[in-house]
């Protein structure tokens, strides 16, 4: 029994290796990262299907085929790139206002304590407050449209930059700021020079946070305050109990927020390549 055992294990081992040696390019797909992301993905897959299985209701939870197929069908018809489209220019929009108002804010509040005196209260005292905490108001005073969610997401994701700005405007060696006005720099040339390349790790990490907060700030704002986008969809095919369409979504803005996360990771390792360490993720 135990040789048994052991040509069998011998075989499961021969197998891999025989179909690496054959096939080049199987092998390096098998030993590369993207196996990995395939294993978890058939695993949750798996999971998914063993549990709809259960249920035994798709108006609660449909299998993954039937979400495939709707969303299928939400891809030839164009209702996919509709909503995805929409809601990404809001993103984008959002994104880019928060940047403008606390890219500056974190470097004026890190340089002049004056500054973050003033500041700083306010800044503490919204930032505990949710996002969606705002929604009624905002509701009231923007209405249905583009402005509710482009003003959600905006506030959720100026704090993380902020915060991350000015974090990394304080770490900065003073050593390097001095040996600069050693040489005579001028104070903005010392800003521009030493301070932004220092603190811009830190500030590549906040805006890789406020991504995050705003695709979930996103989904929210939609679902009440939207007349389009991925999470009206949402909401929309909710209503009319459309389950695998409305999960269909949802994976949607699970892919879009995973590629939009990759994006920045790539930006963060292009443009500080000397802040990357061991444990960074690739």
């Amino acid at each position: 029994m135990r040789k048994a055992t052991v040509a069998r294990m011998s075989e499961r081992i021969a197998v891999p290796a025989l179909a690496a040696r054959s096939w080049p390019w199987l092998g390096r797909l098998l030993g590369s990262g993207a196996a990995v992301y395939v294993r978890s993905i058939l695993g949750l897959l798996l999971v998914w299907h063993l549990a709809a299985l259960s249920i035994g209701n798709h108006a609660i939870l449909p299998t993954p085929w039937l979400v495939a197929q709707d969303l299928y069908r939400l891809l030839l018809n164009g209702e996919i790139f509709d909503a995805a489209g929409t809601s990404l220019w809001r993103l984008a929009l959002s994104f880019v206002i928060a940047a403008v108002v606390g890219l500056p804010l974190g470097i004026l509040m890190g340089l002049s304590r004056l500054a973050d005196d003033l500041i700083d209260p306010v800044v503490e005292l919204l930032r505990p407050i949710s996002g969606i905490a705002w929604l009624p108001l905002a509701l009231f005073i923007f209405g249905v449209g583009n402005e509710l969610p482009i003003f959600i997401m905006t506030y959720v994701a100026l704090f993380p930059i902020l915060l991350n700005t000015l974090s990394g405007v304080r770490q900065t060696d003073p050593t390097l700021i001095r040996a600069a006005q050693t040489m005579g720099v001028g104070r903005w040339v010392v800003v521009r020079q030493v301070v932004l390349p220092a603190a811009l790790p830190s500030v590549l990490v906040g805006m890789r946070l406020a991504g995050g907060a705003c695709w979930s700030a996103l989904v929210a704002a939609e679902l009440v305050g939207a007349p389009s986008g991925l999470g009206f969809a949402i909401e929309w095919y909710r209503q009319l109990l459309m389950t695998p369409k409305v999960i269909a979504f949802i994976a949607v803005i699970a892919l879009l927020g995973y590629l939009t996360d990759r994006g920045l990771r790539y930006l963060q390792r292009r443009l500080t390549p000397w802040a990357t360490g061991i444990g960074d993720v690739p």
